[in-house]
């Protein structure tokens, strides 16, 4: 049983910002799907090490060598995280985010214009474009809610040539959608086809597929906004392709026309490693497993009902992907008829302090398809877009929650846009052209050092 009770403060929850009616309200973060706070745990891991932060590179010292045990020690972490037992043959491989992770992959996997991974149209960004760039792609379509059955992805698997990859989200970063992901696995597995799935929104708030054979994940949203994420993989991942960054730690004899590389698994770390990252991934993933999956997963239960339900309510509010009583991570992305979704994100952030995020949430293909855009309006947003103008492009507001986040955060985000979408704005608003976002027009109140 875990000793914390869910919800939990994190850093920087609640600091006063400055409204445009002059007043100071705490701030309400509502953007967990993009990058979450510190965990106090993980702050205090860190804070705790720096005084022991050495070079963890061919030296024999002790702040060295505990150096090296930290770095080490999270590696092994991150391995007992995504299910893999100490008789596993796989590897950790430590990188600056989830978008390294699979680019990294991409790499090693040696993949070229002939070969083929299947995909889906619900991926974020960072799960299409390396393998756009490295391989053909082909896709597995969503219906308008957003979701697709496992019998999808096995008619795309089927499909020839046979597939060398298949590449999945976890959870989805825009309607908190759970593909169901065991399924989907064994029916890739059936047919002989690996998978990766990118869990950057999973990690947080469900147990990782330990059957998956490639696992990416990122601190930044998993409360250790530190810099690291990690790639777990097989080691024979680490024999094929090329090696994606060079530098000093890559080789053990080096002259101008000649290298002899270090072991596998060491010559993935090159240069200084981010170990201020590595602890705080590890200080995050000690403190998850101590707060317990169970109280975790009720916890987003709890505040996805009443985030989903609350919002698809409110006249003119248009929820979109599953049905609001589907079991879904606290995400909810909805637009209101009549306001742009950047207005009501500027709005919602100058008005009431709360942090929404807005836009195309890095994911082209699959808002398009949520908001049903037709073929013709969605070349015509690229032709916008190509031309320097982002008014046309999909668009929508995300309002995403943590562990910090409880049912009375949700109530003031729901009187919020309750009061926005009935009445006007109490100060004018200008639109950035360039950018397409919103500013109250006039002198607007500064940030200030604290």
């Amino acid at each position: 049983m875990s000793d914390t009770a869910l919800p939990v403060a994190l850093v920087g929850d609640a600091l006063p910002v400055p409204c445009v009616d002059g007043a100071e309200r705490p701030c309400l973060p509502f953007d967990a799907a993009s990058a979450s706070g510190a965990l106090p745990q993980v702050l205090d891991a860190v804070e705790g090490f720096l005084p022991w932060y050495s070079s963890a590179e061919c030296r024999v010292d002790y702040k060295a060598q505990a150096s090296v045990l930290a770095y080490e020690s999270t590696r092994l972490a991150t391995l007992a995280f995504a299910g893999r037992g100490p008789d596993s043959d796989d590897v950790a491989v430590i990188c600056q985010n989830a978008t390294e992770a699979i680019d990294h992959l991409a790499v090693r996997l040696g993949l070229g214009s002939g070969d083929v991974v299947v995909t889906t149209v619900a991926e974020h960004h960072a799960n299409l474009l390396p393998w756009w760039r490295a391989a053909s792609c082909r896709y597995v379509e969503c219906g308008r809610d957003g979701t697709f059955e496992p019998g999808d992805v096995a008619a795309a698997l089927d499909r020839g040539p046979a597939p060398r990859l298949l590449a999945v989200t976890g959870a989805s970063h825009v309607t908190g959608w759970l593909p169901p992901l065991g399924e989907i696995i064994a029916a890739a597995h059936h047919r002989g086809i690996p998978v990766l799935v990118d869990a950057a929104q999973l990690a947080p708030h469900r147990p990782l597929p330990a059957e998956a054979n490639y696992l990416v994940w990122s601190g930044h949203k998993m409360y250790a906004p530190f810099g690291a994420g990690v790639l777990i993989g097989p080691r024979r991942m680490l024999a094929a392709g090329d090696q994606s960054l060079l530098g000093g730690g890559a080789t053990s004899v080096l002259d101008p026309n000649d290298a002899t590389w270090m072991a596998r698994q060491e010559r993935e770390d090159p240069g200084s490693p981010n170990l201020i990252g590595a602890v705080a991934l590890g200080a995050a993933i000690s403190a998850l497993q101590g707060i317990g999956w169970p109280a975790i997963i009720g916890h987003d239960r709890r505040i996805a009902r009443l985030l989903r339900r609350g919002l698809a309510a409110i006249p003119t509010v248009r929820l979109l992907g599953p049905d609001p009583g589907t079991d879904t991570l606290p995400v909810a992305t909805f637009t209101v008829d009549g306001i742009p979704s950047a207005l009501v994100a500027a709005r919602l952030a100058a008005e009431d302090a709360i942090e929404v995020r807005h836009g195309c949430l890095h994911a082209h293909p699959y808002l398009s398809r949520l908001l049903g855009l037709r073929p013709a309006q969605a070349r015509t947003s690229r032709e916008q877009a190509r031309n320097g103008g982002r008014g046309g492009m999909p668009d929508a507001v995300r309002a995403s929650a943590g562990i910090n986040t409880s049912e009375r955060d949700v109530a003031r985000l729901l009187r919020a846009v309750k009061r926005l979408v009935s009445e006007e704005p109490p100060v004018r608003y200008r639109r950035d052209p360039s950018t397409g976002d919103f500013y109250p027009a006039g002198p607007v109140p500064q940030p200030v050092s604290r």
